[in-house]
């Protein structure tokens, strides 16, 4: 029966054991452990305030990331409005230089056609009083024998007969 109930002498030391034992233990491991499970504590919240900072900067960059990438687009749209713009100028001016271009070909070849045609008919001119004049000399041998004189009379009627 000691074992179920002690002896008093056994109490005593118990007790005084447990003392030294708690005074062993505060004197020398619990401010330790104390300012471990302080640091410990120190620590994690250092941990969940760098997390929720870093939530915070990758919610701030996401909101960045998503804004650069709309200027990019708009960015992009304008340069192909404009490249758009561009390539109908380039059509435009090209169509009018070559419009341009053929009218004053055109234009060139009309004036040539007018000169030959000009031309012609002075040669053809020329030909029938050459023509006129050798009739008219057979004719009026006589009258007309200087070919000089008959080349003036021919050219004075010509210029009065307005051809």
């Amino acid at each position: 029966m000691e074992l179920i109930i002690p002896d008093i002498g056994l109490i005593f030391w118990m007790t005084i054991s447990f003392l030294l034992l708690l005074w062993v233990l505060k004197k020398f491991a619990w401010k330790p452990v104390l300012k471990m499970l302080k640091d410990r504590e120190e620590s994690i919240d250092k941990a969940l305030k760098s997390a929720d900072e870093a939530r915070a900067e990758m919610a701030n960059l996401q909101a960045k990331n998503t804004e650069l990438l709309q200027q990019a687009q708009e960015e992009r749209a304008a340069l192909l409005s404009e490249a758009m713009a561009m390539k109908n100028k380039m059509l435009e001016d090209a169509k009018a230089s070559s419009k341009a271009e053929a009218d004053r070909i055109f234009a060139e070849s009309k004036q040539l056609i007018e000169q030959e045609r000009v031309k012609a008919m002075n040669d053809l001119k020329k030909e029938v009083a050459d023509l006129s004049i050798l009739v008219a000399a057979k004719i009026l041998k006589d009258e007309l024998s200087v070919k000089e004189k008959a080349a003036k009379y021919t050219e004075q009627v010509i210029s009065e007969l307005n051809l």
